[in-house]
């Protein structure tokens, strides 16, 4: 990923139940900020999503895309963006490391691009108010389930 935002959070969770909660889509309009819509495409033969379609309404994002992902274990998932409206690249990545005390360390690492204009300082603006939403809404969810 070429010029990105990265942000860290620790979840007082192990890393395959952070990881359970980040890859059930369909419950991520209960958690996710801005998230309308979250429906898995395809998945892998271990029921890991191969393709999810979204639909984001999060200032100043509007769209429906569609992105890839890879999964490595319960360590790392990244994704790219397969298609969308609005959004040109939707590139990003979530890693956990295992702090061995029952809590995980959640890396979130985005970088956007996006069909209009935009002066670098909004889109890394933009990136920073996308992961930090997700980041908390993601503690939140896997802390209080």
């Amino acid at each position: 990923m070429a010029e990105q935002t990265t942000s860290s959070i620790v979840i007082d969770a192990a890393p395959t139940t952070v990881m359970g909660v980040i890859a059930d889509f369909p419950d991520y309009p209960t958690w996710a900020k801005g998230v309308k819509r979250a429906d898995v495409l395809g998945e892998y033969d271990d029921g890991r999503a191969t393709k999810v379609y979204f639909e984001l309404d999060v200032s100043p994002i509007k769209d429906e895309y569609t992105l890839a992902y890879e999964w490595n274990g319960d360590r790392e998932v990244t994704w790219t963006l397969d298609e969308g409206k609005m959004l040109r690249a939707l590139d990003g990545a979530y890693t956990l490391r295992d702090l061995g005390n029952g809590s995980t360390e959640v890396t979130y690492r985005l970088a956007l691009d996006v069909t209009i204009p935009l002066i670098g300082m909004l889109k890394r603006k933009g990136e920073k108010l996308l992961i930090d939403a997700a980041l908390k809404g993601l503690k939140k969810r896997v802390e209080t389930n």
